[in-house]
């Protein structure tokens, strides 16, 4: 039996929490799929992802903007990749997947919806599943075993302060 867990909020480090889940998972000899939505660029964590045969990491093969950027265009290519990734995902033979910045694309409908709750509701009777990324729909909160709120206290950003490599990506 797997568990839904949840690492939401507006705070810095969903991604890394859940980064750190699939460490404990791999170095338990657990097979982890790590896919990300809404993200196409070069992210540091990526690097050491690839080194842990245990983890596959799955995500769309160019950046996209954010949302209120994107073209209609934009919006259907990646909802087709959100789509391909979530059916290799789920197709495989993993014992977690972690969903990073799901919330994100299910709230956008960068998916098909009823089809990703299916996958998720009915995955999660054999594997862990993670989700991550700000404003969970209500479906997944209830229906969740573990929820971490992660509140931004401070951010270096409200002073000016640009994202740094390794820290922030």
């Amino acid at each position: 039996m797997g568990c839904l867990h949840i690492y939401c909020g507006d705070g810095k480090g969903k991604t890394t929490a859940s980064l750190g889940l699939a460490l404990r998972a791999s170095g338990a000899g657990m097979r982890v799929c790590f896919v990300q939505f809404m993200k196409g660029g070069e992210t540091s964590e990526l690097n050491t992802l690839r080194l842990i045969p245990e983890i596959t990491v799955l995500r769309c093969d160019r950046q996209y903007p954010f949302f209120k950027n994107m073209t209609e265009s934009d919006k259907t290519e990646i909802a087709e990749c959100h789509e391909k990734l979530l059916e290799e995902a789920f197709n495989g033979n993993y014992d977690m997947i972690i969903l990073d910045e799901f919330n994100s694309a299910y709230r956008y409908g960068l998916m098909k919806c009823e089809k990703a709750q299916k996958l998720i509701f009915d995955g999660k009777k054999n594997v862990e599943i993670i989700l991550t990324g700000r404003g969970p729909h209500d479906i997944f909160v209830n229906n969740a075993d573990y929820i971490s709120e992660i509140k931004c206290v401070r951010h270096p950003y409200e002073n000016g302060i640009a994202a740094r490599k390794g820290i922030e990506y």
